[in-house]
């Protein structure tokens, strides 16, 4: 009888070595195995934790790259706008005489615009000696942190290619260029200029006295930081309010910016050029403001030195704040810092100082 052995039973069974009964192995032991496993796991970690660490330092830089943004594009919307304080087109508003008392920047009505027209930039140190008005209008506003005004117009006239239409409502301003008895010529300034809501009469006119002058539209700004960007969101957001038709409407424009401290260099000799910097304008003497506070002070103010500090808005996890952040002067000429904040924030100050370059032109007059 002939015995057979069919492939499967071959293979399963092996090949036989010599006459010790021993067949090679077909596939891997369990030690063999598990040695496998433990070495796959352990690149599966690596590579994990490998992965993970450059996801965190990706969006770290994510985070960083976002914060040096906003701080510099803060630092770019104050200084253009602090740049231009005072713009009043062909208008030279040295003649104008300067008011009794500091104007507040929170009224709208074209009697008070009027009244606050000959100062260009204002300011309150640390928020102190806001009006009841402005108080309210700058609601969650942060505590410590300065507010700044800027007056001016807009540097485009009514009609121009590329303008903004007539806003029904707002405040115009409209300067002459006639030199007829009842405009350049008159002895009365406010002959000279129309401040006036749209629907006002503007009656002045170019150099031929018989065309009429180009419309502006009149800009109050009014820079300031509150402690959210959205109610309860817990960002801290520069925001301006700007003067519209007959009211402010508040505008956010940089998240993650936590602070603003101004300093006010001051024209002490009519010479065009700040002579001093100071944190609060009003509580400074000189020959031309003998007590204060005094308006005069403010209609000299040539530069202006901007402090902002400007933070993540998100926590970085393993980092603790422990920086203190000077932040100009104050008042009395001591260093303004801030911190240690110590906190999982990451933060950066920026600064610069920017000339007010049509009032520096005027080089007003005490």
């Amino acid at each position: 009888m002939q015995l057979i052995l069919t492939p499967d039973r071959t293979q399963a069974r092996g090949r036989r070595l010599g006459g010790a009964g021993r067949f090679a192995a077909g596939g891997f032991s369990i030690v063999e195995l598990m040695v496998a496993l433990a070495i796959g796991g352990f690149i599966m970690l690596l590579l994990a934790a490998v992965f993970f660490t450059s996801s965190v330092t990706r969006k770290e830089s994510e985070r960083a790259a976002r914060q040096i943004e906003n701080g510099r594009y803060a630092m770019q919307i104050l200084s253009e706008d602090i740049k231009h304080a005072g713009y009043l087109g062909e208008f030279n508003p040295s003649v104008l005489a300067t008011p009794g008392t500091t104007p507040n920047p929170c009224l709208t009505t074209v009697a008070d615009l009027n009244a606050a027209l000959p100062v260009h930039i204002q300011g309150y140190d640390g928020g102190s000696g806001l009006t009841t008005e402005c108080t309210t209008l700058l609601a969650d506003r942060r505590t410590g942190t300065d507010v700044v005004v800027v007056r001016r117009t807009s540097t485009c006239v009514v009609g121009a290619a590329g303008c903004d239409a007539t806003l029904s409502g707002a405040p115009y301003f409209q300067a002459s260029l006639c030199g007829s008895g009842t405009e350049l010529a008159s002895t009365t300034a406010t002959d000279y200029f129309v401040l006036d809501v749209s629907t006002g009469t503007f009656g002045k006119h170019k150099k031929d006295c018989a065309a009429t002058a180009g419309l502006r539209r009149y800009l109050t700004h009014i820079y300031f930081i509150t402690n959210n960007d959205v109610s309860g969101d817990g960002i801290p957001t520069l925001k301006r309010a700007d003067l519209g038709a007959g009211s402010f409407s508040i505008v956010p424009l940089v998240e993650g910016v936590e602070n603003l401290q101004i300093e006010y260099g001051v024209d002490t000799d009519n010479d065009g050029t700040p002579d001093t910097f100071t944190a609060d304008p009003d509580a400074l003497t000189y020959a031309g403001c003998a007590t204060a506070p005094c308006v005069v002070t403010w209609r000299n103010v040539m530069a202006v030195r901007v402090n902002i500090l400007a933070r993540n808005t998100e926590a970085t996890q393993g980092y603790v704040d422990s920086k203190v952040y000077t932040l100009g002067k104050k008042a009395n000429g001591t260093d303004n810092t801030f911190g240690a904040y110590n906190d999982s924030i990451k933060r950066h100050a920026y600064d610069g100082q920017v000339r007010i370059n049509n009032v520096s032109a005027r080089r007003l007059v005490p």
